[in-house]
């Protein structure tokens, strides 16, 4: 039997790169990276994503939706460290629901993986009532970008 999640395909042409470098306030006592801030870094990933293919939060929300996260998942292999430059990449995954669904791998400066993890975004039109079809403009950009 096939599992829910493995019905869905990572769009490997809808991926997108992007360096961070690991600031301080982002570190405990011991200049490791606290657990929280990869979530942070996945939101940076979901952004460079947005901007680069033309689904940012602003273009969502003039387009008058919006798109909380409503799961969120994060695997830690290997720990960042204060100073460090890492690597985020960020895939949205193809899916017949209405919803996004972004899966993040962040390397570390010498090419392991440091984490993974995935978040779950729902549309929710201007009223907040959650959205069970695409909005119209999110399925024109599925189109556009060939995912349907």
């Amino acid at each position: 039997m096939m599992k829910r999640k493995e019905q869905y395909k990572e769009a490997e042409a809808l991926t997108v790169t992007q360096e961070v470098r690991v600031r301080f306030n982002e570190t405990d006592p011991l200049g490791i990276v606290w657990h929280g801030y990869y979530i942070t870094y996945f939101e940076d990933g979901r952004e460079a994503f947005g901007r680069q293919h033309g689904v940012s939060y602003l273009d969502i929300h003039s387009h008058g939706y919006t798109t909380p996260i409503v799961k969120s998942s994060c695997e830690h292999k290997l720990p960042l460290k204060y100073g460090d430059v890492f690597r985020i990449e960020t895939t949205i995954v193809d899916t017949p629901a209405a919803k996004m669904i972004f899966r993040y791998k962040i390397f570390d400066a010498d090419n392991n993986i440091a984490c993974t993890g995935e978040t779950i975004q729902v549309f929710l039109n201007s009223e907040g009532i959650m959205q069970l079809n695409y909005p119209p403009f999110f399925e024109e950009w599925r189109s556009k970008v060939g995912l349907i």
